[in-house]
């Protein structure tokens, strides 16, 4: 699948520091990448309401992530995936009357012009799930010669052949919770709502993920090899792209809240069984980010899309900069009054960056990369940022030729906001 087209980063002097995140499996610091080498999966959208705030405040925290990296000397590899054939999918699909793949294909497309637009690094790997269909089914055919998998009858299958659908046996992974750290009846709930089926017939264990859901009418379906036409569960695909893009184990894992548990928890489990590693080393998970009080989400229909903000005039870096205020773990709301105030942001440090001199930004650049360093603390970078205009606007200090454009190329670089 295409990316988007890369920004150019500008290089800074000097080199930034080793990044520490708060891993959201154990709520500890950890360093992010501890060699040269620094990989990293967020799990993409399904496309078909792209792109929402809280879409675009994940991707621009994990890309925060890759420049500070980046800034630290590690060569980064980045992938990502869309989950370009889903139940939500096909149902938004069937309500509007398109066709599943059309629907797929504009909302992809509307989602790379969205992260271009938003300054967003395109991930190396980029796989649409249609793509990988013939490794996850390899996967789950490992899974189950190894004793891990199980088939459960499908009565409503298009084809009766008796090979019924394909699930996980959680008990083959004395792992299985570590990312979550849930009680059963949490996990049991969470699954109901996210898309699991706890209670279906058939099954060894509630909580057990499909892998393979059989073809049924009307549905798209694949050649399986031997677990007969279909199309792969979530959680399988993930593991399965980041596997075959990363290597085992990768550094980090991200994605929002709401995907660790059952997604990451899920797809974690698969990579441990499928090559006796631990998956991620890493996950990091983003704040739920809300409108009136409420998350931001495509079934509660309170979406403020990315694309909608352009069209009506709006700076995409006015909106990177509202993101950027606030914690990338933490759970805020958007509002009027946030886009305001980061325009107004954006507007005061252009005109402070005008002038050809200005207060010396040496120590500004150290404070931004000492606060990304210290698990992306962007509202403290944005503050230095404000710290310097103010005094370059009150012309009280001596000024250094080039000062501005240090700062400039700092808040490009480091923070993916354009002046």
């Amino acid at each position: 699948m295409l990316t988007w087209p890369t920004p150019y980063i500008p290089q800074l002097p000097g080199r930034g520091l080793p990044v520490q995140v708060r891993d959201s499996s154990t709520d500890r610091l950890v360093v992010a990448a501890a060699g040269q080498d620094a990989t990293l999966y967020v799990c993409g959208i399904t496309p078909y309401d792209a792109t929402h705030l809280g879409h675009a405040a994940t991707y621009v925290a994990f890309d925060v992530l890759g420049r500070a990296w980046r800034d630290a000397g590690h060569r980064v590899r980045y992938a990502s995936n869309v989950t370009d054939v889903d139940d939500p999918l096909l149902e938004r699909a069937t309500a509007t009357g398109v066709d599943w793949r059309d629907l797929a294909a504009e909302q992809t497309a509307l989602y790379a012009e969205d992260m271009t637009a938003l300054a967003v690094i395109p991930p190396d790997v980029y796989s649409g799930v249609v793509e990988v269909i013939p490794a996850v089914v390899a996967a789950v055919e490992v899974l189950l010669a190894a004793g891990a998998a199980y088939r459960v009858p499908t009565p409503d299958a298009l084809v009766d052949d008796g090979l019924g659908d394909v699930y996980a046996d959680l008990t083959a992974d004395i792992d299985f919770g570590a990312v979550a750290g849930l009680d059963d009846d949490t996990m049991r709930t969470l699954s109901h709502e996210r898309g699991g089926d706890p209670d279906r017939p058939g099954k060894r264990a509630p909580l057990d993920p499909l892998l393979w859901r059989r073809e049924r009418a009307g549905e798209p379906a694949w050649d399986g090899g031997s677990l007969g036409r279909g199309r792969p569960g979530w959680h399988i695909e993930c593991a399965v792209i980041a596997r075959d893009a990363l290597g085992l184990p990768f550094d980090v894992e991200g994605g929002g809240s709401d995907l660790q548990f059952p997604h990451h928890e899920m797809s974690t489990s698969h990579a441990r069984l499928l090559d006796e590693g631990r998956g991620a080393r890493v996950h990091l998970h983003t704040g739920m980010v809300g409108l009136d009080g409420h998350k931001m989400s495509k079934s509660r229909g309170n979406l403020v899309l990315v694309s909608r903000l352009r069209e009506e005039g709006v700076d995409p870096m006015a909106v990177r900069a509202a993101i950027l205020a606030h914690r990338y773990r933490d759970d805020w709301d958007w509002t009027d009054e946030s886009l305001r105030s980061a325009q107004e942001r954006i507007e005061f440090w252009r005109r402070a960056v005008s002038g050809n001199g200005g207060p010396d930004a040496e120590s500004t650049l150290a404070g931004v990369r000492a606060a990304l360093a210290d698990d992306l603390d962007t509202p403290t970078a944005l503050a230095l940022i404000d710290d310097w205009s103010h005094l370059s606007l009150a012309g009280t200090a001596d000024p250094v030729e080039g000062a501005p454009g240090v700062i400039s190329r700092t808040l490009d670089a480091l923070l993916g906001i354009r002046l």
